[in-house]
């Protein structure tokens, strides 16, 4: 019973240890994937930039697409590391696995060496005759032949035990090699980034310093425009005809949290601001509605998720991520998604950001953001 239960056990382990890491496999396959898209991005984009001649448009051009190539390497730079992050821990979790199973397979060991020393012993002293001849009757004796085959038996099955448990230790040793050398690879294609980064980053930092303010003005407001949102309002306003979800909403609504937990506004602009918090921070949504739309900006890779209270619609733009849907019902302060990145072109620093709006069902109407928050 006592091998019956160690052979399920290690059964079991290595069961679950398989599924943990088909699991951990397709996680990892799929950061893979996100990972190779930016990186075409931005070979894209180096092979744009380099194509661009000499010339205060062209010195203008360069610098906005530096700032999208900077922003690009740091998404690429945290998507690595989370790759790094799910590789340590199968490497953990692999070594732990096959630590157990060594475990269990010195103590099969140890078990069968004690087995053959008995069985050895017995040989040598003729217990085996002994033990049948104190039989008291034929039926005793075939019991005691039985109970010695089955001893026999017992030795078998724990040597193939043991070949077995050898099999699956070599696999998960093999398996925790090969993902300590694909942590390797992919802690050195991060040391790699990050040096692109920094050249990016002083390629972009001397092209600033040769505009004068006014171009530095002009060329804040284009990348400025890259995020508006008004665009997408005029048609979202036909879907929140009618809409009754966060409906107690209205221009006299005050006292909100920020959209961004930990946040600071940055800017107000009318209906519009530009709020800063820690990377990774939650974007929530500020009342009870219904995402209306999610849209996925061309130009910044980033997410805008916009939702519908009553008839007033809110923009969230720049998410990192997202964790909604479009049609789904949100809570008041129920995160949306995470703030994103963004490049200061001004200092060619990296900041995260989301840039806030609210709209009235009125299009003739003016809100301002700050109202909101008061």
């Amino acid at each position: 019973m006592r091998l019956l239960r160690i052979l399920t056990l290690a059964l079991l382990l290595f069961s679950l240890a398989a599924v943990a890491q088909q699991t951990t496999d397709n996680r990892i396959e799929a950061q893979k994937k996100v990972i190779a898209a930016l990186e075409k991005r931005i070979a894209t984009e180096e092979r744009e930039i380099s194509k661009l001649q000499k010339g205060r448009s062209a010195t203008e051009e360069r610098v906005r697409r530096l700032a999208r190539q900077i922003d690009s390497r740091n998404q690429l730079l945290d998507e690595t590391e989370k790759q790094a992050r799910l590789l340590r821990e199968e490497i953990a979790r692999t070594d732990s696995v096959a630590g157990n199973l060594s475990a269990t397979l010195e103590r099969d060991r140890a078990q069968y060496g004690e087995m053959v020393r008995e069985a050895y012993r017995n040989y040598k002293h003729n217990n085996y005759l002994t033990f049948l001849f104190s039989s008291r009757d034929f039926t005793d004796v075939a019991r005691k032949i039985t109970a010695l085959r089955e001893v026999a038996s017992l030795r078998e099955r724990k040597l193939r035990d043991i070949e077995e448990l050898s099999v699956q230790v070599r696999h998960e040793k093999e398996e925790l090699d090969r993902r300590k050398k694909s942590l390797d690879s992919v802690m050195r294609n991060l040391s790699a980034q990050r040096e692109k980064l920094q050249r990016d980053a002083r390629n972009a930092k001397a092209s600033i310093r040769s505009l004068s303010q006014k171009e530095k003005q002009a060329l804040q407001r284009k990348i400025s425009q890259e995020q508006q949102l008004d665009v997408a309002i005029g048609e979202l306003r036909k879907l929140t005809k009618g809409n009754t979800e966060g409906a107690s909403f209205s221009t006299k609504t005050s006292g909100l949290r920020l959209p961004v937990t930990a946040g600071r506004v940055k800017r107000y602009k009318e209906n519009m601001a530009e709020i800063t918090g820690p990377k990774g921070a939650h974007v929530i949504s500020i009342y009870d509605g219904k995402v209306v739309d999610i849209k996925r900006n061309r130009i910044t890779n980033k997410y805008d998720v916009y939702v519908a209270h009553g008839e007033y619609i809110t923009s969230y733009a720049n998410l990192g991520t997202i964790c909604v849907e479009k049609g789904q019902k949100v809570a008041r302060n129920a995160q949306l998604g995470t703030i994103g990145s963004s490049v200061n072109v001004m200092t060619m620093e990296t900041e995260f950001k989301l840039v806030f709006g609210i709209y009235p069902p009125n299009p003739g109407q003016k809100m301002r953001a700050e109202d909101c928050f008061k």
